[in-house]
């Protein structure tokens, strides 16, 4: 007898089900589920639980001694069971996070095209310009939430990496949904290839990205305003749009460009400041001492270093009550000319240095720098591996009871300074906190437990709140 014409046949079948890593469920689906999907047989008899998949699934990780290795694997799973692997990832965040995220992330992005085996994101090229929305319209769905967006051109620490990019969205958003429950098929990792400026990299025989120089000037501007533009087009003005590791010159421009007229934030500028700024109010504590009592000195002056600075300036004024001017003389900056000061001869102070810009005459040394105006805090965000010597930390301890020190460049490798050197030149006495993860440091009659100041303690829950409550525009207090 012929079904009812209001019956349908099911559009998903019983090997879209095993195929889909949306759908699957792998041996965890129960024998009903198998008979009822037309799969009985393509599955061992065995039914797991997710808890014994988990479990299982750990095993194969801690067998694995290279990181990279454990990366691959846990982008397996997220190819071919993504319950499972979000169950994975929340419920082992501390030991998952550094594979999925910094400091791994970095090594797997400078390979990714050697590891590269299906597409998890979106690819957008300047080749696409003046259809960008047509591409946008090749993703599979139309309710994306939120967007994670990269031109490659500074990850982490690491330079310039074009559409290898692609594995910095792809992590920070699978925290979205480990540390935010947001849905994963909300989320979108988008690439935008303009190029890379690295020769090795368009020579390289397994780059995946466009082989030329990065477009620049009114070509780029045009393409990203188009890509903006076509976000909003499709997915509505509260869509959030999530800036990451965009070089120094355009971050700060299109963060300025777009905060008032998109729901938009720069995470290397807006989420290193905030989880910078809890570090330091945290250290304060320990230090018995008011923001006011410190002065700041950065190693750097680059899109983190100088979110940071500001954030601290405003927590100042809104915390401790001194006017603004007042507030920015407690934070100094070194950039690659030495110390940022008023009428500097080499120049070099841009627009985003200019208010923390002093009267002092022009210094280079970082030694001499800390010997003249006596920071009581030292915070690492120029990606210059081991900067704080063991004769920095020890200057730093001479000048200070408890010494704030941050080194908060990614990853590990780039790291201003490891935690051990930390603690160990300073006698104990550092308070310390880095970007990626150190391990646990003994010594001096104590147990140190390095303090990681990681903008996974913001992006996920302040991004949560914003799809949440539908804000369309993210204003700097937020943060």
């Amino acid at each position: 007898m012929a079904p009812p014409p209001s019956a349908q046949p099911a559009k998903i079948t019983g090997m879209d089900n095993l195929r889909d890593p949306r759908l699957a469920k792998g041996m965890a689906t129960t024998i009903e589920e198998r008979q009822l999907l037309g799969i009985h047989g393509l599955l061992p008899a065995r039914v797991k639980s997710q808890a014994e998949q988990i479990s299982h699934c750990m095993r194969n990780i801690r067998r694995l001694s290279d990181p990279l290795d454990k990366y691959i694997y846990m982008m397996d799973l997220l190819e071919r069971n993504e319950r499972l692997f979000y169950k994975l990832l929340s419920e082992n965040t501390e030991e998952l996070m550094p594979v999925v995220y910094t400091p791994t992330v970095g090594e797997a992005c400078q390979k990714y095209g050697y590891i590269y085996r299906k597409p998890q994101g979106l690819f957008i090229t300047i080749k696409d310009k003046g259809h960008v929305i047509d591409v946008l319209r090749n993703w599979p769905r139309n309710d994306v939430k939120a967007i994670c967006v990269t031109d490659g051109e500074r990850i982490l620490g690491l330079g310039d990496l074009g559409a290898q990019g692609m594995g910095i969205p792809v992590g920070k958003l699978a925290l979205y949904t480990a540390l935010a429950d947001i849905p994963p098929y909300q989320t979108l990792p988008i690439v935008l290839d303009v190029g890379t400026n690295r020769d090795e990299l368009r020579e390289d025989e397994d780059y995946i990205g466009l082989r030329q120089k990065r477009a620049t000037g009114p070509e780029y501007d045009e393409f990203i305003d188009e890509f903006m533009q076509a976000v909003v087009t499709l997915y509505g003005q509260d869509t959030l749009i999530q800036f990451e590791d965009f070089g120094k010159n355009n971050a700060f421009r299109l963060l300025e460009k777009y905060r008032d007229k998109y729901c938009t934030f720069n995470d290397d500028i807006q989420g290193t400041a905030s989880v910078a700024l809890a570090g330091i109010l945290a250290a304060l504590k320990a230090s018995g001492r008011h923001l006011t009592d410190h002065t700041f000195l950065f190693q750097g002056a680059g899109q983190a270093a100088v979110g940071i600075a500001l954030l601290i300036a405003m927590a100042m004024e809104k915390r401790e009550g001194i006017p603004r001017e007042e507030a920015l003389k407690h934070i100094w900056l070194r950039d690659s000319r030495g110390l940022v000061v008023k009428n500097r001869p080499d120049g070099g102070i841009s627009e985003p240095k200019e208010p923390f810009a002093h009267e002092h005459e022009p210094v280079t040394d970082l030694m001499e720098i800390i010997r003249d105006i006596k920071p009581t805090c030292i915070i690492g965000a120029a990606a210059i591996p081991n900067v704080f010597t063991p004769e920095v930390i020890k200057e730093m301890a001479t000048l200070n009871e408890r010494p704030i020190i941050f080194a908060l460049s990614n990853p590990t490798s780039q790291a201003e300074c490891t935690a051990e050197a930390a603690y160990t030149h300073s006698e104990g006495r550092a308070i310390f906190a880095s970007g990626s993860p150190f391990p646990v440091f003994e010594g001096f009659g104590k147990t140190f437990e390095p303090g990681q100041g990681n903008n996974a303690y913001i992006f996920p829950g302040a991004s949560l709140g914003v799809i949440c409550a539908g804000i369309r525009h993210i204003h700097e207090s937020v943060f």
